[in-house]
């Protein structure tokens, strides 16, 4: 994550030819086993793929989802801050809480927006640009219905071969999840010009839209008291 004063004409072609090489890129299969209905208005999914800023504004972008928050799990909540967590060994990852309306958009659709779009689940605790454990890839259920939905979709994707390394997505339950510092939260809406974030993040976004049109939404949602 780090700083430059200005974009270039030369990285603003960049990634233009980013964006246009991935509209040629296919989505992953939907999940063939999700969460049955259960009549609730509202669920949780907690999230780790690299830096939250890219994550949560992919979820930002979703349709059915009411929030996306970035912040940290898998470790103790003392150790759940930013400068801590960066030195890698507090055991927390940077995650995001994406809240959403399973009537809209199920548990496995989340989880096929993860995989297809927001991260690559086949690198080991990185991320980009970005290494260490702080970056890895997991998913954190908050019961054991998500993780069985969790476990077999990583089966199945696989299975199918969808990517050409293997997934590396660890599942790890029974972890809290604690909000970041607020200087993060739409980090992405709000610095669209960083250029990490257009390196790294932007094309995410432009995959979403290209790649699954029926659920992306142009305004995105943001986290309560930042808009």
């Amino acid at each position: 994550m780090q700083t430059m004063k200005s974009l270039s004409a030369a990285v603003l072609l960049t990634l233009a030819a980013t964006l246009s090489a991935m509209a040629a890129e296919q989505t992953l299969p939907p999940a063939t086993v999700d969460e049955p209905a259960s009549g609730a208005t509202t669920e949780v999914a907690v999230l780790a793929g690299g830096c939250f800023w890219g994550v949560q504004g992919v979820f930002q972008h979703v349709k059915g989802v009411t929030n996306a928050v970035s912040g940290y799990a898998g470790g103790a909540g003392a150790a759940a801050h930013y400068e801590t967590v960066s030195d890698g060994d507090t055991g927390h990852a940077e995650s995001v809480q994406v809240t959403f309306d399973p009537r809209q958009i199920t548990y496995g659709q989340i989880l096929q927006i993860f995989f297809a779009v927001a991260h690559d689940p086949t690198e080991l605790n990185r991320q980009g640009p970005d290494v260490g454990t702080q970056y890895r890839s997991a998913i954190f259920p908050a019961n054991e219905a998500q993780a069985d939905v969790a476990r077999k979709y990583i089966a199945q994707l696989d299975a199918a071969h969808a990517f050409k390394r293997p997934i590396v997505t660890k599942i790890e339950m029974g972890k809290s999840f604690y909000p970041a510092e607020a200087y993060h939260q739409d980090f992405l809406v709000r610095h669209p010009y960083y250029p990490y974030i257009v390196f790294n993040d932007m094309p995410k976004i432009e995959r979403l839209k290209t790649l699954m049109p029926d659920i992306y939404r142009d305004k995105p949602v943001l986290v309560a008291g930042n808009s």
